[in-house]
C-alpha cells in the first residue's frame, strides 16, 4: 500500500500568494492503516461529484508527517494526509501543511478540544477526524465487570494474587511517555506549564516535579514486584501487552480505541473501562489524542483538496467511518448520537476525556518523547532512581529545545 504515488502529485509551482500555475485532474490521500474502508465509499462519492479521481493509500498516521517531508519536495507526496494533533505545531513550523479556510460555524461543529488541535496562531490547518484516549480493556472470561479493582493500588495488589507462570493481571506501557503521563500527571506532574492565556510555555518543564518523582515511584512498583514481564520494555513492549491479552494470558490492560476491530477480530470476550483512579485518589489523566484531515502544501490542487478534507470530516461520513473503523468522530452532534454513544469504547472515551489533557501541540514536544521514554525505561528496568532519571530527562529536554527552537 505505500508502494509508487502519483508523480502528478508533487510540490505546486506557485507564487508567493500561493497561487497555483498547474493542476492536476488526480488527488493522492494517506489514510491511517487499517482505515481506509471507512472512507471508500465517500470517495467515490466525491470523484462522482468532483469528476476527479482519487488514490487512497494507508500508511502509519504517526509516520505521515515524516514520509511527508521527504516525499513532498520530491513529488511523489499526498494532497491529503491525516497525522496526530500533537504534531501540528511541527508541521506548520516547517510549512509542510496548508492553512485552510473554515469559518466558525464549520469550526463549532467539532468539539472544542478536537478544533483547537487544528489551530495555530489563530489559523486553522486542517479538520479533526477523529479523538482517541487510552482506556481499560477487560478480558470477561478472566474477570467480570463487577470484579474490577477501582484503582490502581487495586489493581496492584490483585495482579500479584494471579500473577503465576505466563499468566498476568493489569498490564501497561508504563516505560512510555504516552502512557505513563496519565500517572504522572495524576500526581501533579506535567509536560509544558501554560501562559495566562492558555497556551503552552516550553520553558516550564514539570515532568521531574515532585509529582511526576511521586508517580514514577507507583509505577516503579508495577516493575519492581515483576508484575508486568521483564520482556514488556521498549518501543515493542506494546505487542508483549496486545499479545498477553488477545491469547487470554492477562486479565486487564491499558490501550486505545485502535484495538477495537483487532480483538474483536482476535475473538477476545472483551469489556471496556475508563481508566481506574490512582493511589492518592485522583484520576489518571491520559493524553487525549487528535486524528486530522490535512492538506499538504506541495499540492498542485491544494483547493480540491481543502474540499476533500471538508467532505471527509462532515457529520455523515464521519457517522460511516465510525460504524465501519470504530474510531470515535470529533463531530460534536454525534457525540450525543444515540448509536455511538451506546459503544462502551464511547462511553469511556467521554468519560475518560473529563479527566484528560490535550497532548500539547508546540513544536517543543518533538523534544519530549524519546528523553523521558528513555529516563522511564531506566526507571522500570532499576537502572536509575526515578528523580535522577527524569532530571537528566528535563536537562536534555531543554537542551535540545534551546538547539532546535532557539529556546524558545
Amino acid at each position: 500500500m505505500t508502494g509508487v504515488l502519483l508523480a502528478g502529485c508533487g510540490p505546486q509551482e506557485s507564487g508567493a500568494d500561493g497561487s497555483e500555475s498547474e493542476k492536476s485532474d488526480k488527488l493522492v490521500i494517506w489514510e491511517d492503516k487499517e482505515k481506509a474502508i471507512g472512507i471508500e465509499d465517500a470517495v467515490a462519492e466525491f470523484e462522482k461529484e468532483h469528476d476527479v479521481t482519487v488514490e487512497i493509500i494507508e500508511k502509519n498516521y504517526a509516520q505521515q508527517l515524516e514520509d511527508l517531508r521527504l516525499d513532498g519536495p520530491g513529488g511523489s507526496g499526498p494532497d491529503v494526509f491525516t497525522m496526530p494533533g500533537d504534531q501540528m505545531g511541527s508541521a506548520v513550523t516547517e510549512g509542510l501543511v496548508k492553512e485552510i479556510a473554515v469559518d466558525e460555524t464549520l469550526q463549532s461543529t467539532y468539539t472544542e478540544s478536537a478544533m483547537q488541535s487544528q489551530i495555530v496562531d489563530g489559523k486553522v490547518y486542517g479538520l479533526p477526524k477523529a479523538v482517541e484516549t487510552t482506556m481499560l480493556y477487560y478480558n470477561k472470561d478472566l474477570i467480570t465487570e463487577e470484579e474490577l479493582p477501582q484503582d490502581l493500588e487495586g489493581w496492584f495488589n490483585y495482579s500479584k494474587e494471579v500473577r503465576k507462570g505466563e499468566q498476568y493481571g493489569f498490564l501497561a506501557q508504563f516505560d512510555q511517555t504516552y502512557y505513563a503521563n496519565s500517572v504522572l500527571s495524576g500526581y501533579g506532574g506535567y509536560v509544558f506549564g501554560k501562559n495566562s492565556d492558555g497556551t503552552f510555555n516550553p520553558e516550564d518543564i514539570g515532568l521531574n516535579n515532585d509529582g511526576s518523582v511521586e508517580g514514577a515511584n507507583e509505577i516503579k512498583r508495577f516493575y519492581d514486584e515483576e508484575i508486568f514481564p521483564a520482556g514488556m520494555v521498549g518501543e515493542q513492549g506494546i505487542n508483549v501487552i496486545e499479545s498477553l491479552f488477545t491469547e487470554g494470558k492477562a486479565a486487564a490492560i491499558i490501550s486505545g480505541p485502535w484495538n477495537l476491530e483487532p480483538f474483536e477480530t482476535a475473538g477476545v470476550d472483551y469489556g471496556i473501562a475508563s481508566l481506574p483512579k490512582l493511589s492518592n485518589g485522583e484520576n489518571m489523566r491520559a493524553f487525549i489524542g487528535v486524528k486530522s484531515y490535512n492538506v499538504s502544501t506541495f499540492s498542485k490542487n491544494a483547493e480540491l483538496a481543502e474540499e476533500l478534507v471538508k467532505y471527509l470530516s462532515n457529520e455523515e461520513v464521519s457517522k460511516v467511518r465510525y460504524e465501519k473503523t470504530k474510531e470515535v468522530p470529533a463531530v460534536k452532534a454525534l457525540a450525543e448520537d444515540q448509536e455511538v454513544m451506546e459503544s462502551d469504547a464511547s462511553k469511556a472515551i467521554a468519560e475518560q476525556s473529563q479527566f484528560s489533557d490535550l497532548t500539547p501541540g508546540i513544536p517543543e514536544m518533538n523534544e519530549v518523547w524519546k528523553p523521558t521514554d528513555a529516563a522511564l525505561q531506566t526507571i522500570a528496568t532499576g537502572k536509575s532512581e526515578p528523580q535522577e532519571a527524569l532530571d537528566q530527562a528535563v536537562k536534555s529536554i531543554e537542551g535540545q529545545i534551546e538547539a532546535n527552537h532557539g529556546g524558545k
